[in-house]
C-alpha cells in the first residue's frame, strides 16, 4: 500500500485530518485498532473552542454540529455558595464554545470519509513506523491477522498516549515534561435534563466538581475524588448527594436528578513531548501532549495539531517551501504550552489538594476573588477558554 499520509489513528484529530488533506487534493489513508462502532461510541471531550467550531464548518461537517450542538456563552464560577457568571462574548469580541460530543464529531467524519470513497481502515493493529527520517517512511501493522505494510511521503501519529507514533522518536531526541495530579474525577452520565443552561465549575471545601451535559436532556457531571478510586465504590444515591452539596448556593437554585448510565474515573495528568516531529513522522493529540480536563482543551489542541500539518503540507506541495512543515513542531508547542499553562491555573485554582493547609485555602479563595472582580482577570480566562488562534 501507498499514500501521501498515512494517519494513525481514527478518532477526531485523524479524521478531521484526513477531511482536510482530502479537500487539498492530498490522498491518505486513515488506520484505526479498533472497530468502528467503539469509535463512535466511546466518551471523550464535549467542549469546542470557536477556531474548532470555525474549522468543522469550512471542513463541510459542521452541518449537524449547527443543529443539534449547543452553544454556550459563558461559565459559572461557584465558591462559598456564591455564583459568578464568565460572560464570553462580552469579554472577547463575540467568541464562544459549543457543546458537542467528540461521539458524534466522529460519526460526522466516518461519514464524510466513507461517502467520498477515502481509506478508512478498521480493526487495523499499527505495530510500528519505519524508516521516520528516510524519503518513504513505512507503518507496519497488522489486519485481519496478515501484516502488511503501508509506504508514505508522511506519517501523522494520532493515535493516543498509549500508541506507536512516538515511539519511533529516538530516546536520546525525546524531552518529557509531565505533572500527575493526586486526584481524579468520578464522571457520569445521567438521563436528567441538565440543572443549569451553562457549564458550572463549584470550588468546595470537599472538592471540585462540575456540571456539564451532553444534550437537552444529558447531563455530564464529575467530582473530585482521590487518586485510585473506584468509580463502583459510589452507589447512585451517594453520587448526587455528594454533588448537591458542592454545588450548593444561598438561592433557591436546586441539582435535578435522574438515572446514571455510565460511570467511570478519569486519572489527572499533564503530559507534553518535545519535539511533536521527527523527520516526516509528526505527532498530533494526546500522542504528544495531554492536559487535566479542567481547561476543555485536549481535542481542541489536537484540531490545532491537525490545522497546522494539513496547511503546512499544502503549502509544501504548492509551493515547494518546507519552511511551514519544518516549523510544524515549534508552531504546535507555543500552543500546546499556553493550553498547558492555562489547564494547570484552572486545575490548581478549583481543586482542593489532599492534605492542603489554610495558606493555600486561602490563596485560592484570594485568586477566585481577583476573577471575579477584575474585568481583565476575566478577559484572561475567556479568551483562553474560548480558544487560542489556530494559526
Amino acid at each position: 500500500m501507498r499514500t501521501t499520509v498515512g494517519i494513525i489513528g481514527a478518532g477526531p484529530a485523524g479524521l478531521l485530518l484526513a477531511r482536510l488533506l482530502d479537500g487539498a487534493g492530498i490522498d491518505s489513508v486513515v488506520l484505526e485498532s479498533r472497530d468502528r462502532a467503539y469509535v463512535e461510541r466511546r466518551q471523550r471531550a464535549g467542549i469546542l473552542e470557536q477556531g474548532t467550531v470555525d474549522v468543522l464548518r469550512a471542513a463541510g461537517a459542521g452541518e449537524r454540529m449547527d443543529r443539534e450542538g449547543l452553544r454556550h456563552d459563558g461559565i459559572e464560577l461557584r465558591f462559598d455558595r456564591r455564583r459568578h457568571r464568565v460572560d464570553f462574548p462580552a469579554l472577547t469580541g463575540g467568541r464562544s464554545v459549543t457543546v458537542y460530543a467528540q461521539t458524534e464529531i466522529c460519526k460526522d467524519l466516518i461519514a464524510l470519509r466513507l461517502q467520498r470513497g477515502g481509506p478508512l481502515l478498521f480493526e487495523v493493529e499499527a505495530l510500528a513506523v519505519e524508516d521516520p527520517t528516510g524519503e518513504r517512511p513505512r507503518v507496519r501493522f497488522r489486519h485481519g491477522g496478515e501484516e502488511d505494510v503501508l509506504e508514505c511521503e508522511y506519517v501523522v501519529g494520532c493515535d493516543g498516549f498509549w500508541g506507536v507514533a512516538r515511539k519511533a522518536v529516538p530516546a536520546e531526541l525525546s524531552r518529557v515534561f509531565e505533572r500527575t495530579y493526586p486526584f481524579g474525577w468520578l464522571g457520569i452520565l445521567a438521563d436528567v435534563p441538565p440543572s443549569h443552561d451553562e457549564l458550572v465549575y463549584a470550588r468546595h471545601a470537599r472538592g471540585f466538581a462540575l456540571l456539564s451535559m451532553r444534550s437537552p436532556s444529558v447531563s455530564r457531571l464529575y467530582l473530585q475524588v482521590p487518586d485510585g478510586t473506584d468509580a463502583g465504590a459510589w452507589d447512585d444515591e451517594a453520587i448526587w448527594d455528594e454533588l448537591e452539596r458542592r454545588f450548593e448556593t444561598d438561592d433557591d437554585w436546586r441539582l435535578e436528578r435522574g438515572p446514571i448510565t455510565q460511570r467511570s474515573v478519569t486519572p489527572m495528568r499533564s503530559f507534553v513531548h518535545e519535539p511533536m516531529r521527527h523527520g516526516r513522522l509528526f505527532l498530533a493529540g494526546d500522542a504528544a501532549h495531554i492536559v487535566p480536563p479542567t481547561g476543555a482543551k485536549g481535542l481542541n489542541l489536537a484540531v490545532g495539531d491537525v490545522v497546522a500539518f494539513a496547511r503546512a503540507l499544502t503549502h509544501r506541495m504548492r509551493t515547494g517551501s518546507t519552511a511551514l512543515l519544518d516549523a510544524y513542531s515549534e508552531n504546535c508547542l507555543r500552543r500546546v504550552w499556553q493550553a498547558e499553562r492555562f489547564s494547570y491555573d484552572m486545575t490548581t485554582l478549583l481543586h482542593r489538594a489532599p492534605g492542603a493547609d489554610p495558606f493555600e485555602d486561602r490563596l485560592q479563595a484570594a485568586r477566585l476573588e481577583r476573577l471575579v472582580s477584575s474585568r481583565a482577570a476575566e478577559t484572561d480566562l475567556a479568551e483562553a477558554y474560548t480558544g487560542f488562534p489556530l494559526d
